[in-house]
């Protein structure tokens, strides 16, 4: 999973470019088609291979997107990440937030978020459960938060101390190879991790985590909004509107499929990402985590939305906004909070 506070990774755009004949590398942004009745998507994931990407494997190894008439290449996520390969041709569609949308395109970039994979929050900021002096985010008043200087993250974590009763100061430090690792050590007192992949791991291999919901804390809306992000002037181009829809509809099929059959599901993960070397326990105890607390589906364990909770999204949009988030390309405030009605669109995924 890829950690909450990290964007980067080892793969870099050339290498992607590279082993990437499908991708539209070097500022061309059209899908392209292996013949006249198929289409070609390029999808660059966010971090290594884990659940939140199960429905891109499903569909690859089972056949949807054959079935679809779509040939779809799965990239490793770049060091200038997910939303600049895609603002820049190098990935068709890539995994990412819809408040990243915002940011960037706040910035100048040309996104729009299509899919929405998770329905309700699944972030969760954590110390280690041995911190018997940290039992409310008040106590996090005056710690060190494990972060990369997200100012998202610390609108967040300010609001939960300050509606905890607390002043929402604290210092920051860098993470190491793990945030497990920075905590365990001793140099940081808390950080942010998700509830279906970290907060699996520890229960499974310790340590154990004392954790905390934003919206349970006063942030309001729904933070947690991830899923696949395109150009917007991409889908321009009726050819690639096209490839999008048949590519969305067969990686639900890929999602509703590991709903239904999670330890198939996850096996066929492990196979097909093998050089990720995942550990098929915590595959398939992140998909049954998956599955009870209905993050995918918000109560309905046999289908896949795949929509956008536009209250949820403004929500939270306006409360970035107000923290003062977002900022254009000058650095300078926004004149209004970015509108989700403008950055998402559920027209693919109805």
């Amino acid at each position: 999973m890829k950690k909450m506070e990290l964007r980067k990774a080892a793969a870099v755009v050339g290498a992607a470019c590279l082993i990437a004949s499908l991708a539209a590398c070097g500022g061309d942004d059209t899908a392209g088609s292996s013949d006249s009745s198929t289409a070609s998507v390029s999808f660059m994931l966010d971090w290594t291979p884990n659940t939140n990407h199960i429905g891109l494997y499903v569909a690859q190894e089972l056949g949807y997107y054959d079935e679809a008439g779509v040939d779809v290449t799965i990239l490793p996520t770049a060091q200038a990440g997910a939303e600049v390969s895609v603002e820049n041709g190098v990935a068709n569609v890539g995994f990412t937030t819809l408040s990243n949308v915002a940011a960037f395109n706040a910035q100048g970039s040309d996104l729009k978020f299509v899919f929405d994979l998770t329905q309700k929050q699944v972030a969760r900021w954590c110390s280690l459960a041995s911190r018997t002096d940290i039992t409310t985010p008040k106590d996090f008043d005056g710690k060190t938060f494990v972060s990369f200087g997200s100012a998202e993250q610390t609108a967040v974590v300010q609001q939960m101390i300050k509606n905890a009763g607390g002043t929402g100061e604290f210092e920051t430090a860098t993470a190491g190879t793990s945030t497990f690792e920075t905590l365990t050590s001793g140099q940081g007192d808390f950080g942010g991790f998700y509830a279906t992949w970290e907060n699996v791991e520890s229960e499974l291999n310790g340590p154990a985590l004392n954790c905390f919901v934003a919206g349970d804390w006063g942030v309001p809306g729904n933070p947690d909004q991830l899923g696949f992000a395109v150009k917007s002037s991409w889908l321009d181009d009726a050819g690639n509107k096209e490839a999008l829809g048949k590519f969305i509809e067969a990686t639900k099929r890929g999602y509703d499929y590991a709903l239904a059959h999670p330890d198939e599901a996850a096996e066929i993960l492990v196979e097909a990402a093998s050089t990720a070397q995942l550990d098929e326990t915590l595959v398939k105890a992140s998909m049954q985590e998956i599955l009870d607390g209905a993050y995918w589906t918000d109560g309905d364990a046999t289908s896949l939305p795949g929509t956008v909770n536009f209250d949820d999204a403004q929500a939270y949009l306006d409360f970035q906004y107000e923290a003062g988030t977002y900022t254009d390309a000058d650095g300078d405030p926004l004149a209004q909070a970015p509108q989700a009605e403008d950055l998402a669109t559920n027209e693919f995924a109805q």
